[in-house]
């Protein structure tokens, strides 16, 4: 095989459809957009959720509480799951992430939380800390650095 022996596939190139070039064409006079009409008119674009006038499904379903634009998302991670760490280990995003504790990282970074029990001194950087957590690292004599 070599580049003289290739061959367009057939179909697979196809002009493009010429709108509004007479009445043979198939696709003359009204241009494929019907009589008259919404969607005839020049400059007319379809809103994303419009069903045609009836009131669209988002704003029929029940609203319930509050999201806060501005709330800030962590990722949790419990005390017990840093037990795998050596002593004296430090314990950052990279760490995590390298021994599977954690797999996405939201964009508020890292919450530490005091749930189980930690058996290991570890020096601990996180973007956050429950007040459990930091108490239970300080009291094995680690260290909790807040990013």
């Amino acid at each position: 095989m070599d580049l003289s022996s290739l061959t367009v596939t057939p179909g697979s190139n196809k002009d493009r459809k010429r709108k509004g070039r007479g009445r043979s064409s198939g696709l003359g006079k009204t241009a494929g957009k019907g009589h008259k009409g919404q969607m005839a008119r020049k400059g007319h674009k379809r809103k994303q959720a419009f069903e045609g006038g009836q009131m669209p499904l988002m704003r029929r379903l029940p609203k319930r509480g509050f999201k806060n634009p501005s709330r800030i998302d962590y990722t949790p991670v419990n005390l017990a799951a840093l037990n795998q760490f050596e002593n004296d280990t430090v314990v950052d995003l990279e760490a995590l992430l390298a021994a599977r504790i954690v797999r996405q990282v939201a964009n508020g970074g890292v919450k530490i939380l005091g749930v189980g029990n930690l058996e290991r001194k570890l020096v601990v950087k996180a973007s956050s800390f429950s007040a459990s957590a930091k108490a239970k690292i300080e009291a094995l004599g680690g260290t909790c650095e807040t990013l």
